[in-house]
């Protein structure tokens, strides 16, 4: 489909970006553009403008920050998958960025653009959950931080206001960790992902596509306090959420996916 017509602007810094948020138009950030634009052109989204902020090189950097590692919103997943601190402190992230779509999109796709997103059906939204991960927004008002946990908020909906820009992601170093989900093609959204992470002592783990945001299996990473093996706790893995019922699975058999996902990466993360 076509979507419906739209104006264009692209911003030369972030401030710049901001004051077009500000004019009061009905106005979308545009990153990579692999998010919002099938929604647009499903006429899901008719923004009457477009602030591109795709060229804004000084929001693509990963940096050490203290005991975090700060990367930049419009840092690529090509980039990400392939960077060493990345790879040498939280090993899923660049494990989970090698997972989203096909070459094509990793080369193009930003990683703030798809957290911006807020898509239930997203990989990085659930491990940034399960890394207990901070986002840094910058709006009219100056900059805040947003806990990963409260960030998403419904489906296709975060935090972010309509006038504020992702800047920046902080991610903690984890000792161990893995993303798994099963999706039909490369190219398709999860139809179940799980990221379970190893840090302080304790599993932390989060489930894709099993609700309208992204969720923390509670009553896996209970069930584990108490001393569960990985298989007991897995049972528990659909507790607490909603997953959809769609051509891609039921909601039977996203739960049993789930329960199969994170006993595979539990036994993973508990064996490493």
């Amino acid at each position: 489909m076509i979507p419906a017509p739209f104006d264009y602007e692209r911003a030369e810094s972030v401030d710049h970006a901001l004051e077009l948020l500000g004019s009061g138009r009905d106005a979308k950030v545009l990153a990579g553009g692999h998010s919002l634009l099938p929604l647009m052109k499903l006429r899901l989204a008719r923004p009457d403008v477009l602030v591109d902020i795709g060229r804004l090189s000084d929001l693509s950097y990963v940096r050490e920050d203290g005991d975090r590692i700060a990367i930049g919103a419009l840092t690529r997943y090509h980039d990400l998958e392939r960077d060493e601190l990345v790879r040498e402190r939280c090993a899923i992230f660049a494990q989970a960025a090698g997972e989203v779509g096909d070459p094509s999109v990793r080369h193009l796709a930003t990683v703030g653009g798809s957290v911006a997103h807020g898509d239930p059906a997203s990989d990085m939204p659930t491990v940034l959950l399960a890394l207990d991960a901070e986002l840094v927004a910058r709006g009219p008002d100056g900059e805040r931080t947003v806990a990963a946990r409260d960030f998403f908020t419904g489906f296709l909906e975060t935090a972010l206001s309509p006038k504020e820009v992702l800047t920046e992601i902080r991610v903690p170093a984890a000792e161990g960790g893995t993303y798994l989900k099963f999706n039909r093609r490369a190219q398709d959204w999860a139809t179940v992902g799980v990221a379970a992470v190893r840090s302080n002592g304790g599993v932390q783990v989060a489930l894709t596509n099993m609700g309208s945001t992204p969720l923390r299996a509670g009553g896996v990473e209970e069930a584990l306090a108490g001393g569960a093996d990985p298989a007991a706790a897995a049972e528990r893995a659909a507790e607490g959420t909603s997953p959809p019922s769609d051509q891609n699975g039921s909601t039977e058999f996203r739960g049993h996916l789930a329960r199969v996902l994170v006993r595979r990466a539990l036994e993973e993360v508990v064996a490493g």
